[in-house]
């Protein structure tokens, strides 16, 4: 059965000494706006949940190199491996767990020239997830780094090469929210059973997500707020929802305010 009432969730988050989302365009720095405040893009909010669901044993098509559990070198390969002419919006959702979620555009060359142009099919998924942003603007320390490896000659001599910048916030608290749409979820499969595993993934974001980058115990779920209406409508607008978490402190502390008949449960990080 697919998802029953709209949710609602917000997540506050700790960057401790790490950099939570480099940007490429400005070598790879913290990304911030022009005030100062940092951000965590949605698309990397959505690598990391990916990542958890994979572990988890879960199904995922938009998997990172560095963690896929097949040989597809490519997603064209790994539809053409699971599906071939069987792709469709419903195998396709019921194949992957992130494309029946996050939804995803299937837009691929044909092998056969006589065949067309191609094929897109384009799913749109229920789950919305917006940006982090911190509360405040983040102090940005950069550093450069350098390796010593063996010069010339004999190999006793070293030699001191500079490899670049890296860079780090050094504390920030920072703040995303999303949604769950049932009318959505109908085109797509996504279940109330889904909707249960992203609940329990969602404390545990930055488990086994350590890197040079983010060092272990540097990025820290303080808590997750999760609202379920009891409706497929909703009783309130997701703004009007998100809007009650208000007044988060640079120590993670909060105000959450109170909407007549719509309960909040409020999960622990792990």
């Amino acid at each position: 059965m697919t998802l029953q009432n709209k949710i609602d969730f917000a997540v506050i988050l700790r960057v401790k000494n790490a950099n939570p989302n480099g940007d490429p365009l400005n070598g790879n720095r913290p990304r911030t706006d022009y005030s100062g405040v940092g951000e965590i893009t949605d698309v990397a909010i959505k690598r990391k949940i990916r990542d958890r669901l994979l572990e988890k044993g879960y199904p995922i098509f938009v998997q990172s190199d560095d963690r896929k559990n097949d040989d597809a070198t490519s997603l064209q390969d790994r539809a053409d491996k699971l599906l071939g002419k069987k792709l469709s919006r419903e195998t396709a959702c019921e194949a992957w767990f992130d494309v029946r979620a996050f939804g995803q555009v299937f837009a691929f060359k044909s092998k056969d020239k006589k065949a067309g142009d191609g094929v897109s099919i384009p799913v749109r998924g229920p789950v919305s997830i917006q940006s982090a942003f911190s509360t405040e603007p983040v102090n940005v320390t950069s550093t450069q780094i350098t390796k010593s490896v063996s010069g010339e000659g004999d190999g006793t001599k070293r030699g001191s090469d500079t490899m670049g910048m890296k860079h780090r916030v050094d504390n920030g608290i920072y703040v995303f929210k999303g949604s769950m749409n049932p009318q959505l979820a109908e085109r797509t499969g996504f279940s109330d059973a889904d909707a249960a595993v992203l609940k329990e993934v969602l404390p545990k974001l930055f488990e086994n997500d350590a890197s040079s980058a983010r060092p272990e115990g540097s990025m820290e779920v303080l808590k997750v707020f999760w609202w379920q209406h009891n409706s497929k409508g909703g009783q309130y607008s997701s703004a009007k929802v998100h809007q009650t978490l208000k007044d988060v402190k640079p120590d993670g502390s909060f105000e959450l305010a109170t909407l007549d008949g719509l309960k909040v449960e409020v999960l622990d990080g792990f």
